[in-house]
């Protein structure tokens, strides 16, 4: 029946069930009270417990709002939510003089491993545990070791459930990673079948001027000097022939043209297959169809540029749209504009994947121009000068 459900939307499902049964007796409880003191409505404490419990369900149902998409939430203002969470959850336990604070605890075990690294989540959710300790012992009045007990073995179960949502995080991670690379793998083979019609083009149409050309051109030249031998009729004749082999050079000129100016890699066939199924992004690609690159080497450069920039959106800018404009400007100029909506930055620092973008396009000709702000995403333009034409020499 969950068969069409991912793990992380079943982990998030399952936390929503037990945040609602964790209600029920909070809810009898302070009905109860109510019986008791009929006519008096709620003090300020029940008051408070509610707000606590229904702050814990608005603080997990936000931070699992995207974990169906893969990857976790590392911006500050999540980690805020995470602090908000385990509070809540305290705050029903010292509320409520119960271990129900406990069991919100191991609903928020799911969430930590998406906000925090392995050994950070561990000691958070230990001290998490450790912190209705005081309930137990105060409150319900246990014995110390007993209530210590009580708090290691709901830190137990909650170890259980962080270390589930771990490797669920760890599946989700590497099932990206394979999509990833099936999607370089695929635009790659794009282009690696559009590089080798390309060459196999160019290597016919030099053939073609290299042989026919070569061999038409010396037919030519004894047909005019045959003009010029012969008379009467066999002079007419020679000219006839003459005639058609200037037609024919004409042809072979024209047909090694032709096949030299289609040899060119359609862009726009081997950028879309990285642009499907990113999740967690939106991407609109906004490029002319087909959308021509003579040189193989700046088309390949073209395709690692657009890698680089979903995968920054992905990964860095915490972007949930992303636009990418490819277009052909003056002297056959290739530019590639990209901005998203992602968290931006106050100042851009520039790793391995930036440094190897600019790297490739200095290599060719090009430049890389970045522009972030904080809140206002980022912003790029990475262009390509047009390559140069390659010219045959002209047969004659």
């Amino acid at each position: 029946m969950l068969g069409y459900l991912s793990q992380t939307r079943v982990l998030r499902l399952a936390g929503l069930f037990t945040w609602v049964m964790v209600g029920l007796p909070v809810v009898y409880s302070q009905y109860e009270s109510l019986l008791r003191h009929r006519g008096d409505g709620l003090d300020s404490w029940a008051v408070w417990l509610f707000t606590a419990y229904l702050t814990f369900g608005a603080c997990y149902f936000w931070l699992t709002r995207g974990l169906r998409d893969g990857g976790g939430h590392s911006a500050w203002y999540d980690r805020v939510v995470l602090l908000l969470l385990t509070t809540s959850a305290l705050g029903v336990s010292y509320l409520s003089g119960s271990g129900l604070g406990s069991i919100l605890m191991m609903v928020a075990a799911g969430v930590i491993p998406w906000m925090l690294q392995v050994r950070g989540g561990v000691l958070w959710l230990l001290l998490s545990q450790l912190a209705v300790l005081p309930v137990y012992y105060l409150i319900l009045r246990m014995p110390l070791f007993e209530a210590l007990m009580q708090s290691l073995l709901y830190g137990g179960f909650s170890m259980f459930i962080f270390v589930t949502s771990l490797v669920a995080r760890q599946q989700t991670d590497a099932r990206e990673e394979q999509r990833r690379l099936n999607t370089e793998l695929r635009a790659t083979r794009v282009l690696l079948a559009e590089s080798a019609r390309v060459n196999e083009r160019t290597r016919i149409s030099r053939e073609l001027h290299d042989l026919l050309g070569h061999h038409l051109t010396a037919l030519s030249l004894n047909l005019e000097v045959a003009g010029h031998l012969t008379d009467g009729q066999a002079q007419e004749h020679v000219h006839q022939a003459h005639t058609l082999a200037k037609l024919l050079l004409t042809d072979v000129r024209e047909a090694v043209s032709q096949i030299r100016d289609s040899g060119a890699i359609d862009l726009a066939a081997a950028l879309r297959p990285l642009t499907e199924q990113v999740p967690s992004l939106d991407i609109r690609l906004d490029i002319a169809e087909p959308l021509n690159v003579e040189d193989p080497e700046r088309a390949h450069v073209l395709l690692r540029c657009t890698q680089e920039i979903i995968t920054n959106a992905v990964r860095h800018a915490n972007a949930r749209n992303l636009w990418i404009q490819v277009r052909r400007e003056s002297e056959g100029e290739v530019v590639i504009q990209a901005h998203d909506d992602g968290v931006g930055a106050d100042g851009i620092v520039v790793g391995n994947g930036l440094r190897g973008m600019r790297e490739r396009l200095y290599q060719c000709g090009g430049e890389l121009q970045i522009e972030t702000r904080r809140g206002q995403g980022f912003r790029l333009r990475a262009s390509v000068p047009g390559a140069p034409v390659l010219m045959l020499a002209p047969v004659t």
